[in-house]
């Protein structure tokens, strides 16, 4: 399941990861570090969203 940023609409998607905050393609959203920023605008992972 993708999840999107209500901030500023940056999907995460566990297929590609976000290699650029550390975190490997194929890591689950239930597996991303508690502190993961967006990679965009910088809000916490409470502030995304199921896409």
């Amino acid at each position: 399941m993708k999840y999107v940023c209500s901030v500023c609409g940056y999907i995460y998607d566990p297929q590609e990861g976000a290699p650029d905050a550390g975190v490997a393609p194929g890591t689950e959203w239930e597996n991303v570090p508690e502190d993961f920023v967006c990679p965009l605008c910088g809000v916490g992972k409470d502030n995304f969203e199921p896409a």
